[in-house]
């Protein structure tokens, strides 16, 4: 299996901004190639991105890092997983 590459999306400053970074998280996941997968940084859990995603079919991880920022990643499901 190759090795995945990663592509960052950090919403922090957006929400911070009080600006909405859906847009930005679904450009992002559209422009994906099959070798990468999306890592989103917030400043809270994005619990309604894990349905809109999964309906794509993304499944996710998500850690709390410990500045209490979540760092969620985004893969594309397949039949085992």
């Amino acid at each position: 299996m190759s090795e995945m590459t990663v592509v960052t999306v950090d919403v922090r400053e957006d929400i911070r901004a009080g600006r909405e970074p859906f847009s930005r998280i679904m450009a992002a996941l559209q422009g994906l190639r099959p070798d990468q997968e999306l890592v989103v940084v917030n400043v809270f859990e994005p619990v309604p991105l894990y349905a809109a995603l999964a309906g794509l079919g993304f499944a996710h991880e998500t850690v709390r890092t410990a500045d209490g920022d979540w760092r969620v990643r985004f893969y594309r499901q397949t039949g085992g997983e």
